[in-house]
């Protein structure tokens, strides 16, 4: 499996640009993914050293539009600390600098 089908998109919330400061970044990852792919995966795009990784799945909640009620779909999301010596990984491409 490649490592751009592991990691599907980062979450951008307050709380996770927050995160980023303490070198701490969210990603929505394969529902199948383990903690050693992601690590592997995010090494692999990002050239960055890991240190953790918390993985946690979110459950998809239910939505009404009029009568008909559906789900959302279940997702995985991973919160992966960097060491200290690691590069920041820019998820937003600044053209100013």
């Amino acid at each position: 499996m490649d490592a751009r089908d592991i990691i599907l998109r980062p979450v951008v919330t307050e709380k996770s640009m927050d995160l980023m400061d303490n070198k701490k970044y969210t990603f929505d990852v394969l529902v199948s993914a383990t903690k050693t792919q992601v690590r592997d995966a995010i090494e692999e795009i990002f050239d960055v050293k890991v240190k953790k990784v918390n993985i946690m799945n979110v459950r998809g909640k239910e939505k009404r539009v009029g009568r008909y009620t559906g789900k959302t779909a279940r997702r995985r999301k991973a919160i992966v600390t960097l060491t200290e010596d690691s590069n920041d990984i820019k998820i937003f491409n600044n053209e100013e600098e």
